[in-house]
């Protein structure tokens, strides 16, 4: 059997970068290829990196058999409120790639796919507390739409020509380690940073607006158990719902508060707000948790209390 040579796609992002480091501990950092469209940036110079555009068919085929992958994890993407600006480039860019990589995976044989879905798969009629798994999904941004037919493209090709394709549905995920990347959620990631440096925050959505968040080491978690279960317990190959926690700006803003007591946050809502009225505000992920042991390790206040101490080291030591 061929030994595990991953390609990482996308791993300037702030899921990506986490996850390349995540996969070094467990395959190590000869065995994974992280790549992005831009030069490698920081954590990501310490290891095996190709600067590649995936909308390059020939490059992405020549990628993976020049250096023998079995798995790729396919993060590239424009998300929600930066697809809302461009559609017609988001859904060219989302869903070819996907085709790409998908085609790539049955010609190549490779051994495994990980492409991740998002909440924004769902939409204004789907029931928006503990969304159920199989549910109404209908998208109102063009990020949420080449989610959905991504989910569909990846369990058709599994059901018709057997890969292993395997995903995540994230909700808003919360890192520190990289700036936020054009998300609704990014609000949540932006106010740690403003938080500590200005000890302000314009926040744009609602105080009151519920979203299913999860914390970045929850989230590598989960996607590495996913891709290290075996192949019969991935019962769901659409994607799966995933959570951890659900709250508002006004109750990040309050944890904050017990760190830095003069933080304050005004609101001023803009266009995300709509794209965040339209999606669930908690998540049932019962299935992944019965099919293959998904359990998280961070509610809000320990995700606040990690990210603040981590935080205030990486500011004090780049200033």
């Amino acid at each position: 059997m061929k030994k595990t040579t991953i390609l990482l796609i996308g791993a300037g992002g702030q899921l990506g970068s986490e996850l390349t480091q995540g996969l070094w501990k467990i395959y190590g950092q000869d065995n994974v290829i992280a790549s992005d469209i831009k030069d490698a940036t920081g954590i990501l110079n310490k290891g095996r990196y190709e600067k590649f555009d995936v909308m390059q068919r020939d490059k992405l085929f020549d990628t993976l058999k020049k250096n023998n992958i079995t798995q790729v994890y396919h993060l590239a993407a424009l998300l929600s409120a930066t697809g809302e600006k461009d559609p017609r480039w988001a859904w060219k860019l989302n869903m070819d790639s996907l085709l790409f990589v998908l085609e790539a995976a049955l010609e190549l044989k490779l051994h495994k796919v990980y492409w991740p879905s998002s909440i924004a798969a769902f939409g204004p009629t789907t029931p928006k507390q503990n969304t159920p798994q199989d549910t109404i999904m209908d998208p109102t941004t063009v990020y949420g739409i080449t989610k959905l037919a991504g989910e569909l493209w990846c369990e058709y090709y599994f059901r018709r020509y057997g890969v292993d394709v395997r995903s995540l549905r994230y909700p808003g995920l919360i890192g520190w380690k990289t700036p936020p990347g054009g998300g609704t959620t990014d609000y949540a990631v932006d106010i740690y940073f403003k938080a500590l440096q200005e000890k302000k925050y314009e926040c744009f959505l609602a105080a009151d607006t519920y979203l299913p968040m999860m914390y970045m080491e929850d989230a590598v978690k989960a996607t590495l158990n996913l891709m290290e279960a075996p192949a019969e317990k991935v019962k769901v190959r659409t994607s799966y719902n995933i959570s951890s926690m659900s709250f508002c700006p006004a109750q990040i803003a309050a944890t904050i508060k017990k760190h830095i007591p003069d933080f304050s946050i005004t609101y001023k809502p803009d266009f995300r707000q709509a794209i965040a009225d339209s999606w669930p505000k908690s998540i049932d992920d019962s299935a992944a948790r019965k099919d293959w042991g998904w359990n998280h390790q961070f509610g809000l206040d320990e995700m606040t209390n990690d990210i603040v101490k981590n935080l205030k080291k990486e500011l004090a030591t780049s200033q």
